[in-house]
């Protein structure tokens, strides 16, 4: 029976597959923006009035969106797929998980819908991206719960900076939308604005920036005080991409927004979201050392292990 309930090699593909796909939507919505191609179907759920694809004067912008679009198909087969394996491994907190993912991608296909219906409105653009942010996020909670079917949450000062450390790391990528939203990337010429202070903002999402690394910092010491090398090495990778991140935010800034160190901070936004998960996940939700080598959910209160 516990052969029949231990993931297989292909449940952890899939994982994976979830945390690329939906990095993936992140990018190449990112390149519907910069391309200009937000209105390329200017529609929803059809590409046009009277039809579900792209053709006629608008085809260069069509496609790309259209082509964004269909990206999701390809989401929400990885999202079924992830579940139907979740299902077979009959662990409960990997079902629900994988339900979380594939009720994200039609959550997210009618978000994608109003943003069109409502002209690029960027407060919508900025949800739409958030929720992407999210969904990487249970990815990645996911691919770790699959390795450690025991573990339960930490509590104490090193997992509460963590947390920090994550709420601080959100309040930076929905800043970043927002500078975004003020910003001349709107993803069609005639798309409306936030009607902020490009420069305003820009210096706040700095701002943020700086106590987010400065946490991280705090944090890679705190990992080396304790003596956990994976948590140190989780903390190690989330600084690293934040400095990266850093360095091309300011970069692109004082360059005038050039579209290819746009997309790049865009992805690295994607990426940033999964490395913060992972770091709060490996302080906060480590392997239980009582169930050592066992893949399959099992009640471990003391009175249940005492049988």
């Amino acid at each position: 029976m516990r052969e029949a309930l231990t993931p297989s090699r292909s449940v952890r593909i899939l994982a994976w597959a979830s945390i690329v796909a939906n990095i993936g939507i992140v990018v190449t919505g990112g390149a519907v923006r910069l391309t200009g191609s937000g209105l390329g179907c200017p529609t929803w759920p059809r590409c046009t009035e009277d039809s579900f694809t792209p053709h006629g004067e608008l085809q260069f912008h069509s496609a790309i969106e259209f082509g964004n679009r269909m990206l999701t198909f390809v989401l929400t087969a990885v999202a079924v797929a992830t579940f139907v394996a979740a299902w077979r491994t009959g662990r409960r907190d990997l079902r629900r998980l994988a339900l979380i993912l594939a009720l994200g991608v039609p959550f997210q296909a009618v978000i994608g819908g109003i943003t069109v219906l409502t002209d690029l409105n960027p407060w919508i653009v900025s949800l739409h991206l958030m929720l992407s942010m999210g969904m990487i996020g249970v990815a990645v909670l996911f691919l770790h719960r699959l390795d450690h079917p025991g573990a339960t949450w930490r509590r104490g000062p090193l997992p509460g900076l963590a947390w920090t450390t994550l709420g601080v790391g959100w309040v930076v990528l929905y800043i970043g939308t927002v500078v975004t939203g003020s910003g001349p990337h709107a993803g069609d010429e005639n798309a409306p604005r936030n009607g902020l202070d490009p420069a305003a903002m820009s210096q706040l999402h700095a701002d943020v920036v700086f106590l987010l690394v400065g946490l991280s910092i705090g944090l890679v010491f705190a990992t080396v005080l304790v003596g956990d090398r994976r948590a140190r090495s989780a903390a190690l990778v989330l600084l690293g991409v934040e400095l990266g991140q850093g360095v091309i935010g300011f970069v692109q800034y004082y360059t005038d927004l050039p579209e290819a160190l746009v997309a790049a901070h865009l992805l690295g936004a994607a990426v940033l979201s999964a490395v913060l998960t992972r770091a709060v996940l490996v302080v906060a939700l480590p392997p239980d050392p009582t169930l050592p080598g066992l893949t399959e959910e099992r009640d471990t209160r003391p009175e249940a292990l005492t049988h």
